[in-house]
């Protein structure tokens, strides 16, 4: 991200004085769209969570598989905002069985009872998206003292996949799918300080959390084999989303009205941005896939951290003690 905005902050002033900025950028964002999902599916019948479903990629896939006929809930930390997309997406698509619970990933105790009321309400359980994040947050800790990045991305989703396992097991075929990012690339699990106490650093804190997401993937994955649970993650891309509203970069005037039209270019539509999502989630070919890495509705290689076996276990034996999980 840095060597992008030091380079449109470079070409700025050229485009601008020779009027090319409005056509570059078109037809820049048409290029950057990337994969799209074009098979039809029908989920009539299947139960899919979404977390961070009522806003931006996760309301785009929500809605995507309520038009397909699922049960769709959408885990959301706000409970006002989590009901007027409900109501959003069941006017849009037609289908009344879209449910908004609340669920706040920085605490433990909201995804426990969201779990436990979940299970009051369905038996089954097709489909867990894991999709809410934050991205360049101030430092803040959880609910539970762990770094936001840290704790939301990674311990939350953890805790909550875990929580469900039973129902997705007894659901088979079923399948979970982690949004991680490309920003994983330039993550490493910092042992010594992995909750950010000593140094922090958003962009570090942020793709230290990619990065466990997947190793987390990739580990569930084998500890599932042979269940007909399927874990898989993937890089949504850049979408134009309210999660970068943290950055202090996008809330100077450079940004708004120089650089904000360039960086739209090289963004993704939150609808474009959940392809990849749907396709991992509802691809009929991937049934049997799982601990694998998309991008861009296709396999995509990931960093040689991500493919580190003893980290990804020393990781989960960590976040299993974090998250209260066996004591």
């Amino acid at each position: 991200m840095e060597i992008i905005i030091s380079f449109l902050q470079k070409i700025a002033p050229f485009l601008l004085a020779h009027g090319f900025v409005g056509i570059i950028a078109f037809c820049v964002r048409l290029y950057m769209q990337g994969g799209k999902f074009k098979k039809q599916t029908d989920e009539t019948g299947k139960v899919a969570i979404v977390t961070g479903g009522n806003t931006g990629l996760g309301k785009e896939t929500a809605m995507e598989l309520a038009r397909r006929g699922a049960t769709v809930y959408l885990a959301c930390r706000n409970k006002e905002k989590g009901e007027k997309a409900q109501l959003e997406i069941i006017k849009a698509t037609g289908n009344s069985n879209v449910f908004a619970r609340l669920c706040d990933l920085s605490s433990m105790e909201s995804i426990r009872e969201f779990v436990e009321d979940f299970k009051k309400e369905q038996n089954k359980l097709h489909i867990l998206i894991n999709n809410a994040g934050v991205f360049w947050e101030p430092r803040r800790v959880t609910k539970e003292g762990f770094e936001t990045h840290l704790g939301v991305n990674h311990i939350g989703h953890f805790l909550l996949t875990h929580l469900l396992l039973d129902v997705l097991k007894k659901s088979a075929p079923s399948r979970i799918v982690v949004v991680a990012s490309k920003a994983h690339e330039r993550g490493q699990i910092i042992v010594e300080d992995i909750n950010s106490e000593e140094f922090y650093d958003e962009g570090v804190a942020y793709c230290q959390s990619k990065l466990a997401n997947i190793l987390f993937a990739r580990e569930l994955a084998k500890q599932l084999e042979g269940s007909g649970v399927t874990v898989n993650s993937l890089n949504p891309g850049i979408a134009d989303t309210e999660i970068a509203r943290n950055m202090i970069f996008f809330q100077t005037k450079f940004a708004q009205t120089l650089l904000r039209p360039l960086l739209w270019a090289m963004m993704k539509t939150p609808k474009n941005g959940a392809q990849t999502t749907l396709y991992v989630a509802l691809d009929p070919e991937l049934e049997n896939i799982s601990g694998q890495y998309f991008s861009d509705c296709k396999l995509a290689p990931v960093s040689p951290a991500a493919l580190d076996d003893q980290m990804a276990k020393w990781l989960w034996a960590k976040t299993e003690k974090w998250a209260g999980i066996g004591l």
